[in-house]
């Protein structure tokens, strides 16, 4: 038995094979799972019902476990920032900044070689998606 915080296996292997510049993407309810990433991504279903897990959930774990260096957000059609990106903020490592990105534009960037893994969240929030960028574990583990 593991004695931290993320305990999923199949997570636990995805991000033990990715390293520095590979892509997390916490997709909402609403995200294409099974097309909008390329073929080789994995994919791993937390979406137990509907809220359950939510994006921040998940990301409140991962940060436990990997370095972020970079996070994207998708910009509502409006051009406004969803509200959640606010909470996004919250939890993230101080000095990342969200970029936001039009949808198609954000659907552009995680259909790429670096996108490692695709979790599906309950997030019923609109434009809830969140792709993280793994940073560089410093010696000594920090």
């Amino acid at each position: 038995m593991l004695k931290y915080r993320l305990l999923h296996p199949e997570l636990l292997s995805v991000l033990a094979q990715a390293g520095h510049g590979s892509r997390v993407l916490l997709a909402d309810a609403n995200y294409p799972v099974a097309t909008g990433a390329p073929p080789h991504t994995r994919r791993i279903y937390l979406n137990l019902a509907p809220g359950r897990l939510s994006v921040a959930e998940v990301l409140k774990v991962l940060l436990d476990a990997i370095p972020v260096e970079a996070a994207y957000a998708m910009r509502m059609d409006s051009g406004a920032e969803p509200p959640i990106v606010a909470e996004f903020r919250k939890w993230l490592p101080p000095g990342v900044e969200i970029q936001l990105l039009p949808s198609f534009d954000f659907y552009d960037v995680v259909n790429t070689p670096q996108t490692a893994v695709v979790i599906a969240t309950g997030e019923d929030q609109l434009y809830a998606n969140l792709l993280l960028t793994i940073g560089v574990v410093r010696p000594g583990g920090a």
